[in-house]
């Protein structure tokens, strides 16, 4: 019997910290979506280094045009089906719109059962120096928080478009200040969405903490997709910032239809398939 470990076992877990050095090294960092425990079970044997419990869920699970109707309780399932499925991965949650905007000690409530209840080992909240008292009182308790700069999806309503942010020179300069205000407040990781790659490099190379883009170039330390987008399998609509690795939606659709036609002709189950 081989005594060799597994490679789930054999691979180092990956921390907050871990990140941090990866940033250091010049690693970059791969992040990708889940919000359910086969898909979380898939991306960690993969070897990916951060698994978004995302409120995208809204939208690619749920069927809702913005993230703005998930609840803290979806995200609190989503969250512990998701880690169970987990051994290296760093389980980051997002707290959904809401859930931490109230007042900072109904964020750092919320923000415990994400840990306590759901297992998730950090939270990602939206928002730059308007939420970083928030940010320091959870820190301050011991709980990794995660920004998220440039289009920030709760916030659409205010946008009213899911277009390019940061591109004139005043929100530049905002998102700039809020990098350093996220950093400050104790950060360990900011995600920047849909900025001007140069924008986004030069964030990435004035704080200490990884910034992980999505849609925003390759200057960034690590990057995010959404699962669902970069499997094809949500096809609503094809930011040019996703790269399709798969059309899962495809084969899905092929293979539902032959199923109905096979059970229409009476050609499943088999002999062999029955008992």
């Amino acid at each position: 019997m081989s005594t060799e470990p597994k490679a789930s076992q054999a691979a180092k877990k990956v921390t907050t910290r871990s990140l941090v050095q990866m940033k250091q090294r010049g690693e970059k960092i791969a992040a990708l979506t889940a919000y359910d425990f086969l898909t979380a079970q898939l991306l960690d044997e993969s070897g990916i280094d951060v698994i978004l419990v995302g409120d995208s869920a809204g939208m690619v699970v749920q069927g809702h045009e913005t993230t703005v109707r998930v609840t803290l309780e979806q995200m609190l399932y989503h969250t512990e089906v998701v880690s169970r499925g987990v051994e290296r991965a760093l389980v980051v949650a997002d707290m959904p719109f809401m859930s931490f905007q109230i007042n900072p000690d109904e964020a750092l409530r919320n923000a415990g059962r994400m840990i306590k209840e759901a297992g998730a080992e950090a939270v990602k909240l939206e928002g730059g120096a308007g939420i970083a008292k928030t940010i320091e009182k959870i820190v301050g308790i011991g709980i990794p928080v995660m920004g998220h700069l440039g289009l920030t999806p709760q916030s659409i309503h205010r946008f009213g478009t899911y277009q390019v942010r940061a591109t004139e020179p005043e929100e530049a300069e905002e998102v700039r200040r809020d990098a350093k205000a996220l950093e400050e407040a104790g950060v360990f990781a900011i995600v920047i969405e849909k900025v001007p790659a140069s924008l986004a490099t030069e964030v990435s190379q004035s704080v200490k903490v990884p910034v992980i883009g999505i849609g925003a170039g390759a200057g960034c330390d690590g990057q995010i997709l959404v699962t669902h987008d970069m499997l094809g399998i949500y096809t609503r609509f094809h930011p040019r910032f996703v790269r399709r690795y798969a059309e899962l939606g495809k084969a899905m659709h092929g293979a539902f239809e032959h199923f109905v036609r096979d059970v229409k002709a009476r050609e499943f189950p088999s002999k062999s398939e029955s008992y």
